[in-house]
């Protein structure tokens, strides 16, 4: 049996994944780990955060920022969707949310296997959730769109496109303040 390169507890048991660490011969990514002769990518990001979770759960919002590399590290609380129509239990896990969005195809990448927003559908929901929007919240919005190739006509486009969008002017606003180009 081949393990997967990206190892939580659900491949290995905890003691063995730490000692290996310790070895040296793992390093840790997100919750899981990772062998040391690869490259951390998106697709092991993703692979750590959605491990052991239900296929259809898609990474958003900060943890899709962390999955594409414009986070740092892997937020406390890992944020979820789900499309409308696929009904899913809202885990009690205080390590993560799931939400019910209406969502588009082109608006989720499959990496290999694991679901995360689109760098662009990342953007938008970024500007458009959460009490807060400081230079913090900016530099990742302007991290995300460079490596997503957008600007800010393609977020705001997206989000004008979007009939009784709630929000809506104030994700405008806070995409203005971000200085896309």
């Amino acid at each position: 049996m081949t393990l997967p390169s990206v190892l939580s507890a659900i491949d290995l048991p905890a003691a063995e994944l730490y000692a290996a660490r310790l070895d040296g011969e793992l390093f840790p990514v997100g919750g899981a780990f990772l062998a040391v002769d690869e490259i951390e990518q998106p697709r092991h990001r993703v692979a750590a955060a959605r491990a052991g979770l239900q296929d259809r759960l898609i990474a958003e919002r900060l943890s899709a920022a962390w999955v594409w590399g414009a986070l740092p590290a892997a937020p406390a609380r890992h944020q979820f969707c789900v499309g409308i129509g696929s009904r899913v239990a809202h885990s009690p896990a205080r390590w993560m949310t799931v939400r019910e969005v209406v969502i588009e195809p082109d608006e989720i990448a499959d990496l290999e296997g694991g679901l995360v927003t689109s760098p662009l559908r990342t953007v938008v929901d970024l500007v458009r959730f959460g009490d807060r929007f400081d230079d913090a919240e900016a530099g990742i919005v302007r991290r995300l769109a460079a490596l997503g190739g957008a600007g800010l006509e393609d977020a705001a486009r997206v989000i004008e496109g979007r009939r009784n969008l709630p929000g809506k002017h104030r994700a405008l606003a806070r995409l203005r303040q971000c200085g896309l180009p």
